[in-house]
């Protein structure tokens, strides 16, 4: 069976662009057709300055976010990063296999380090290097496809040649991934900002729909959507981006398709009315879940605490692969009770 990985980060609250561009897939469409793990990448989000306490919270609303939305752990496989050691056993042999030039070519790289300088921070090493733990994360466990967004596809690209290079230098030890896309709704855009995509980390408020927003505020963010001059409703990504992130977000709910919406309206306001109370049904269910879920939060602790037992059996005989071929010798057993006397 098609094995298949994603991961997510704990840096922020969970938008409407991570439900619509990724989660929803997943538990959909990609923990059904596949052996799936999702993953928390709880260790990437210690590449910027940092709350211990936040880190840890948000670790733990995003693991319910991801039940919540719909992933079941007796179909597929839900943990955290952390709690499974192969990922960063992998990650400094991948070290010895990428290099500088590569690190430092990353776009994700370049933006951040830049903000961080901007704001008169020093950038940590583990920025630069974050990718080859995001590589570590996917070649553990054989991964052949990694649904990812637009803005991640490169990373994917980096795992795809990291994988082959190992696998030339030192025989076969990895699978080589490839990344899935979604048609729809890949990028949702900030409301007040469409050249943006919502992120989790972006602190403008009014442009970025949460999760766990309550409908009024829902509403009241996408009633104040950036539009574009005009007053024809068109579909134009490049020309009326305000307008089409809408219809693309409209879409995304709906099930519809953004060109064809676009036919149906006949002013802004009406289309924003709709795809405001679309969203909110949207995230109807996915809070009403959460809810219960943190109600039980035993439940929860005990889905992340098999998940990494699941993944640990899974990552273990390809890392330690690994390892053999690049040329470390294996650890000694303790000699049995038995051989001692």
């Amino acid at each position: 069976m098609t094995r298949v990985f994603s991961g997510i980060q704990p840096t922020g609250h969970l938008t409407l662009g991570n439900y619509l561009g990724a989660m929803r897939r997943w538990a959909e469409v990609d923990q059904h057709r596949a052996e799936s793990l999702f993953c928390v990448v709880d260790l990437h989000a210690l590449t910027m300055d940092h709350d211990p306490a936040r880190v840890r919270r948000l670790s733990r609303q995003t693991a319910t976010l991801l039940l919540a939305a719909g992933l079941d752990p007796d179909v597929c496989t839900v943990f955290l990063q952390s709690h499974v050691d192969e990922h960063t056993r992998l990650s400094y042999l991948l070290e010895c296999v990428a290099t500088d030039g590569e690190m430092r070519r990353m776009i994700q790289y370049k933006e951040k380090a830049a903000k961080e300088r901007d704001r008169g921070g020093s950038v940590r090493l583990s920025l630069l290097t974050y990718p080859v733990l995001m590589a570590a994360d996917i070649l553990a466990y054989g991964t052949d496809e990694v649904p990812v967004g637009e803005d991640q596809a490169q990373h994917v690209e980096l795992t795809r040649d990291l994988a082959v290079r190992f696998n030339q230098r030192y025989g076969q030890a990895f699978v080589v991934p490839r990344a899935t896309i979604p048609r729809v709704a890949a990028r949702v855009m900030n409301l007040q900002d469409p050249a943006r995509k919502m992120g989790k980390s972006d602190d403008s408020g009014t442009g970025v729909v949460y999760l766990l927003d309550e409908p009024d505020v829902v509403r009241k963010k996408v009633l104040r959507a950036v539009t574009d001059s005009g007053r024809d409703v068109v579909y134009d990504r490049a020309e009326r981006p305000g307008l089409a992130n809408l219809l693309d977000i409209l879409a995304a709910c709906t099930g519809g398709n953004p060109e064809s919406l676009a036919d149906v309206y006949d002013s802004y306001g009406s289309l924003k009315r709709d795809t405001a109370e679309a969203v909110v049904e949207v995230l109807r269910p996915v809070q009403a879940r959460h809810r219960e879920l943190c109600a039980d939060p035993a439940y929860v602790e005990g889905v992340l605490r098999d998940g990494a037992e699941k993944a640990r059996a899974l990552a273990r005989p390809t890392v330690d692969t690994a390892y053999r071929a690049i040329g470390l010798l294996p650890p000694v057993a303790e000699p049995s009770l038995s051989a001692a006397r």
